[in-house]
């Protein structure tokens, strides 16, 4: 996979044991002792997952790490800065007024859910009336949108803090509480005895939050083997740590492999090259930003003061800025000439115990020289703009091994019922499921329901709309659709005495023109008259009644004008009265009423549509890993999916 590596990892999909058997491979062959890391913000996500691959490379006596990505800032409040204010928040993500959140550390999804937002735009695709939903339901989007099943927790500081340094005293009751519904909201799916291990989790968890001087990168870690464990319903060996120790920057560490990738970008000779490539490979990519807009001399990585803060690199001639929230300083007689110099410079202002921590595209460069990245199918979008900066630089990291799962295929093999949520319901058709019948349904059930809202599209109309629930829907659509056009046929007959009335104004519009050019000819020629026989002259007796035949002509022509206007009017105050007779009004309120119902109606199929067709898939690739002994504790569930799952190298160069 890369070119100077012996050929140990192999094209195409694997399963798990095979892909630390050829882990164990490369280590033997090129004597480097290669690890597989797994790294996440949170630990009641996806990361626990990775007990699978922990225990495949315990066989093949791989090691194998999981590190708390602690380094990161805790998600603040979308919007506008929240200045004095503290403490935290749990928030759904819709695309209203939490349309720019995100939420990495403290995410929670029931069984089920994910954070698949429906968007304004699938909305309007699938024909909703937006506009018309707006002015009879103002604010609907706010809930029409919103992730189903998904919550996130924010800080309500204007500068929140790294992850290590989110102190738990705060924090402490909205993450428990955000626990308690996801797991409590699950158990009342699965039933059972499923709520005595939602309360083993959640009291775990609250039992080591709890702990006094605690940040929440330290509960994090100190529960990554127990998560494991239970995830597995087995013993795991596993080395644990987070990006701050990772990642730590001085004189004694420069020399590890994981910091080979930031000497491009911080050596004079090689800088300028490298802080280029980087911004030509992000070029065109939502959310990544040219190293201008950090300030001069920025580079694409960040340093972690303890007790300050994170802040952007920005090396000069003569000195450093790092872009803390109060900027920190160094200054220098010469430009860097070596890593080893940087490193002793750093350690000798703020201390030993400071990190370097690359930016989205930097970070798998910096550790995939000395890690192999463990990654589900999915994750991390970035990863198409890390290859190109390796590549412009001719750096070669190990490869990615992505992990496919089948978590709803492999409920196959687990003897469990589901109560289906209400947005579920519809697109199964049932309220209960058992597992298996989940399992072999959930993919036919997300193509018809994508099916649906292609034909949704084309529904434009609000009699098409209401013929095709009638049609598919019934539950009393059909009389809704019954009385739509008896409505539509007693408000035709109002509009042909309408139209009626119009046709005759419109006539009265021409007509008037009509006259008006006949005025204009008329004064036209009178005014000829006037110069030819009258200025100036003494006109004859013939010349005067010739005058005065002008004048008749245009008083008439003017008498004809006001009648058509005069005309005008009492044919807009008939318009007007039919428009407003209580029999027309009551009948246009109605068809208004029904039109709404079925909107309304449309936009919950889109929602569960969309739930059932997007959200399903995406839990499917990234389930939140504390389902899994919830749905199944004898851990059948978890070893159908370890059996079932796809592994493959991506090459980050």
């Amino acid at each position: 996979m890369n070119g100077s590596e012996p050929d140990c990892f192999k094209d195409g999909t694997f399963s798990l044991e095979e892909a630390s058997s050829q882990l164990a491979q490369f280590n033997q062959s090129s004597q480097c002792g290669t690890s597989f890391l797994a790294l996440g913000q949170t630990i009641f996500w996806d990361e626990p997952m990775k007990a699978s691959l922990a225990l495949a490379a315990q066989q093949n006596k791989v090691r194998f790490v999981a590190g708390v990505h602690d380094t990161d800032y805790f998600a603040k409040m979308p919007g506008a800065g929240n200045k004095g204010q503290q403490g935290f928040k749990t928030l759904p993500h819709n695309d209203g007024s939490t349309k720019g959140l995100w939420s990495a550390a403290a995410e929670f999804s029931v069984l089920f859910g994910s954070e698949t937002v429906i968007t304004k735009d699938d909305l309007v695709h699938a024909g909703l009336k937006f506009d018309r939903l707006s002015q009879r339901r103002s604010g609907f989007l706010e809930q029409a949108t919103e992730a189903w099943g998904w919550r996130g927790i924010v800080s309500l500081s204007d500068s929140p803090p790294i992850t290590n340094e989110t102190k738990m005293d705060l924090l402490v009751p909205e993450l428990c509480s955000t626990l308690n519904w996801a797991t409590a909201s699950s158990a009342e799916m699965i039933g059972g005895e499923s709520g005595i291990m939602a309360h083993k989790i959640h009291a775990t968890f609250c039992e080591s939050a709890d702990l006094p001087g605690q940040n929440l990168a330290s509960v994090y870690r100190s529960l990554l083997k127990p998560l494991y464990e239970l995830v597995s319903h087995e013993s795991v060996d596993l080395e644990t740590t987070q990006t701050s120790e990772l990642l730590r920057f001085n004189s004694q560490t420069v020399g590890l492999p994981r910091f080979e990738f930031l000497r491009f970008f911080v050596e004079s000779k090689s800088r300028q090259r490298a802080c280029d490539a980087y911004d030509e490979s992000i070029k065109g990519f939502p959310g990544l930003y040219e190293l201008s807009k950090f300030g001069t001399g920025a580079i694409p990585f960040d340093l972690v003061v303890p007790g300050v803060g994170r802040g952007t690199i920005r090396i000069g001639n003569r000195g450093i800025v790092i872009n803390t929230p109060t900027p920190l300083f160094l200054s220098f007689k010469h430009p860097i000439e070596s890593l080893e110099e940087f490193a002793a410079m750093i350690e000798a202002k703020f201390g030993p115990q400071c990190s370097v921590i690359g930016k989205a595209v930097t970070l798998i460069g910096l550790l995939g020289k000395e890690f192999v990245f463990a990654f589900h199918e999915g994750a991390s979008s970035y990863v198409a703009v890390s290859k190109k900066l390796h590549r412009a630089l001719d750096f070669r990291p190990h490869p990615i091994l992505r992990i496919k799962y089948h978590t709803w295929d492999s409920l196959s093999k687990v003897c469990a019922w589901f109560k289906l949520p209400s947005v579920l319901q519809h697109p199964f058709g049932v309220e209960e499921v058992c597992a298996p019948t989940f399992a072999s349904r959930w993919e036919t059930v997300g193509n018809e329901q994508r099916a649906l809202l292609e034909k949704f599209t084309s529904l434009r109309k609000p009699y098409q709309l209401l013929t095709f629930l009638s049609d598919t829907v019934g539950g009393g659509w059909s009389k809704q659709r019954e009385e739509y056009e008896a409505i539509q046929a007693e408000v035709g007959k109002y509009a042909s005495s309408y139209q009626e009335l119009n046709a005759r104004r419109k006539e009265s519009y021409q007509a008037e023109r009509v006259i008006k050019a006949e005025l204009q000819k008329v004064q036209s020629a009178k005014g000829e008259h006037f110069r030819a026989f009258v200025f100036e002259q003494e006109a004859g007796t013939d010349k005067v009644e010739e005058r005065a035949m002008f004048d008749r002509q245009l008083e008439n022509l003017e008498t004809q004008k006001k009648a058509e206007r005069i005309l005008r009017s009492e044919l807009g105050t008939k318009m007007q009265a039919i428009v407003k007779q209580d029999g027309l009004v009551r009948l246009q309120e109605r068809r208004a009423e029904i039109e709404l119902e079925a909107e309304l109606k449309r936009l919950k199929m889109i929602r569960e549509a969309l739930v059932a067709a997007k959200g399903l898939k995406n839990a499917d690739r990234r389930p939140s890993a504390w389902w899994i002994p919830m749905v199944s504790p004898d851990g059948s569930w978890f070893r159908e999916i370890s059996r079932t799952a796809e592994c493959y190298w991506e090459p980050m160069a």
